[in-house]
């Protein structure tokens, strides 16, 4: 029996049952489908913390103090050695690896416009900020060095907190807003962020100069955080050890051990969350795989009904000369062919599935290597859980299939 002769008795056998041979391939439907949509929503996730990471800055370091542990008396109580602006000076006169510095001072407060009234996160910050975490300006303008100097009350608003505070974003521009008790001039808005790692809103601040923020609003000389921008990402990993040594020159801490303060590597953060999600990924297509198996046990057991079905049929094929081979590759050929129209079924379920998530917002990307591997291993299915009804078959004496009733 050549190769055509073949897939045609296969098909004519498979679709003289097509209600039967849908239910049996509907296992490697849901497997197929259910495997391809888990590592689809893993790989889009991952893309999408990814994407936020990388919308802090461009090969960010982010310096934080260490809160450490202080007796007063009985009491004790956690203090924080925070950076000053002698610190930030150092750094930018000795990194070499650095593109843009800018101290930072965080706060809430509520915060009163034309249209309304809210709590928001304000940040004390340099000029460089915007360069160092990626922050742009597309209407008006970020503040300079001049109104650092001067300790100007300007501002520069994000998308929602000008649109929470004037109604419409785009009238925000020149206004006045209150913080406190102090006012401000909105001089910029930042171009869009959207949600940040952690799901916080980025866009949802107002921004002032760092000078300005110390003393009109927080009367103190301490900074919170010092962000940098490295020039390149290979070179991350120097300069996460050079600012470490500068700052413990700068700061008097004689042992870089003993260091008062934490380096937040950007690509640490994304190595962490992709390692993560990889792993959740690799669990969640582990347990869509088992509906695979379940697929090919329900294969395996319509092929041996199929087999008993067709005994005096094989008999006859036998009785006018079929050697056991054909017997046998025509019996794995229907299983083959089950598993595969599963198989294909299935990735059109999953391309399906994956185009309405992404219309409703949740990230998807689906792997082309992850559709290949699924059709192969749908075949595979069919290979391993069709042999032993086809082997049966083949193993029917002629005489007694003959008489089978």
């Amino acid at each position: 029996m050549n190769l055509a002769q073949l897939l045609q008795t296969c098909f004519r056998s498979i679709l003289r049952n097509r209600m039967r041979s849908l239910l049996t391939s509907l296992g490697v439907i849901i497997g197929v489908g259910s495997v391809i949509i888990m590592v689809a929503l893993g790989e889009g996730s991952q893309r999408a913390i990814e994407s936020r990471i990388t919308a802090l800055g461009t090969n960010l370091l982010q310096i934080i103090p260490r809160r450490q542990a202080s007796r007063s008396g009985q009491n004790v109580f956690m203090r924080m050695n925070a950076f000053t602006k002698k610190d930030i000076q150092k750094l930018r006169d000795e990194s070499s690896f650095a593109t843009a510095i800018s101290g930072v001072v965080n706060s809430n407060a509520s915060v009163s416009g034309g249209e309304g009234n809210v709590q928001v996160s304000i940040l004390g910050v340099e000029p460089d900020f915007g360069l160092a975490r990626n922050y742009n300006v597309n209407e008006g303008i970020f503040f300079e060095e001049e109104d650092m100097i001067l300790r100007s009350r300007v501002a520069v608003l994000g998308r929602t907190t000008a649109k929470n505070l004037f109604g419409d974003e785009g009238s925000a521009l020149s206004r006045q807003i209150r913080i406190g008790t102090t006012y401000f001039t909105v001089i910029g808005l930042l171009e869009s962020k959207g949600a940040g790692f952690g799901g916080n809103d980025q866009d949802d601040v107002v921004i002032v100069p760092l000078d300005t923020a110390m003393t009109r609003r927080n009367n103190s000389r301490n900074i919170n955080m010092i962000v940098m921008s490295v020039k390149s990402k290979e070179y991350m990993d120097a300069a996460q050890k050079e600012t470490r040594l500068i700052l413990c020159e700068s700061r008097g801490i004689a042992d870089e051990a003993n260091a008062d303060f934490d380096i937040m590597n950007q690509a640490d953060m994304i190595d962490m969350a992709s390692a993560t999600s990889k792993t959740l990924t690799t669990l969640l297509a582990a347990i869509a795989g088992v509906s695979l198996l379940v697929g090919g046990i329900g294969i395996m057991n319509i092929m041996l009904v199929s087999v008993t079905e067709r005994t005096r049929e094989i008999g006859i094929r036998m009785a006018v000369g079929g050697r056991k081979r054909d017997i046998l590759f025509q019996f794995l050929a229907e299983s083959v062919i089950l598993s595969l129209m599963g198989g294909i079924l299935g990735i059109g379920l999953a391309f399906l599935v994956c185009r309405i998530l992404s219309m409703t917002g949740i990230p998807t990307a689906i792997n082309p290597l992850i559709v290949a591997a699924s059709a192969l291993f749908a075949a595979l299915v069919g290979v391993i859980f069709g042999y032993y009804p086809a082997l049966k078959a083949a193993r029917l004496y002629p005489i007694d299939a003959l008489r089978y009733e």
